[in-house]
């Protein structure tokens, strides 16, 4: 009896819980993964000891912030700079674009192997089409959160050692850049699993996802220049949101998810229809 009345759990959500797993499974459990955890834990520890707790000494500086004002205008980093934690306020600017490029590179082998290896054919016998793209587009930003989580750890820690007062104000900023951070890579790393499906090796994903970034943004660039009407196409390029929230404050940021979201659900849904029609 009462396992007639245990809760069922759909075939979907267990297939895409398996692959994201699986896919967890590969991005530590193994050689490959760990040395790329490891050349990630280099860089940005070389990052945060340089530009980041170098900047931050000079941004905490009023004669500093009104160079900058008086060069840049007035209202062009006073968000910024209004932030209570400097060393986050530097982190979170590298980090709105190096942490969508390094999507653009951790997650351009999503299926290129495999596709190249013809497993993928094996693998559709124990899960749905729908289920292993949803699972391994969630395996990877489940891996990509554990990157910024050290990452972020690191800046908090760095922080707490110049001034453990800021402990209350650092750790909520923190979250809301992790949340912030986890929706931007959100279109990158399903746009990389779309072109992933469609090539056939790593390099060739990622070259596919430099000439799509550029022809996106020529066409984008070109269309609002001559028809100021069509400026909306921007919305389509993922990124497209990232200028506008280097000033702001980080919970003002997150009103910019919509855009995020809204595309990548719109690449979601291409995955699921060119996953169904691809020759596995």
């Amino acid at each position: 009896m009462s396992h007639s009345l245990a809760p069922k759990v759909p075939p979907l959500a267990s297939h895409i819980f398996m692959v994201a797993t699986q896919e967890l499974k590969k991005g530590f459990l193994n050689i490959r993964g760990l040395m790329s955890m490891a050349a990630f834990l280099l860089v940005w520890g070389l990052i945060l000891m340089y530009p980041v707790r170098q900047a931050s000494s000079f941004i905490r500086q009023q004669g500093f912030r009104d160079l900058l004002s008086s060069v840049f205008g007035t209202q062009t980093l006073d968000k910024l700079f209004a932030w209570p934690v400097a060393e986050l306020a530097v982190f979170w600017v590298l980090a709105l674009y190096l942490f969508p490029l390094f999507t653009l590179v951790v997650a351009a082998d999503v299926f290129s192997s495999d596709l190249s290896r013809k497993t993928l054919r094996f693998m559709v016998l124990r899960v749905s089409r729908t289920g292993l793209f949803l699972g391994r587009v969630l395996g990877q930003l489940l891996l990509q959160s554990v990157y910024m989580l050290a990452a972020l750890l690191a800046t908090l820690i760095m922080t707490l050692m110049r001034d453990a007062s800021l402990l209350g104000e650092a750790l909520s900023t923190t979250i809301l850049i992790y949340l912030n951070l986890l929706i931007i890579v959100l279109p990158y790393t399903t746009a990389m699993a779309l072109l992933s499906l469609y090539s056939n090796s790593a390099r060739q994903a990622s070259v596919l996802a430099v000439v799509f970034w550029t022809l996106l943004w020529i066409v984008t660039s070109v269309g609002s220049y001559y028809f100021p009407g069509l400026g909306f196409l921007s919305w389509l390029m993922p990124g497209s949101q990232l200028s506008g929230m280097i000033n702001s404050s980080v919970g003002a940021a997150l009103t910019s998810a919509p855009l995020p979201l809204a595309q990548a659900a719109l690449l979601l849904l291409l995955g699921h229809l060119y996953m169904q029609r691809r020759a596995l």
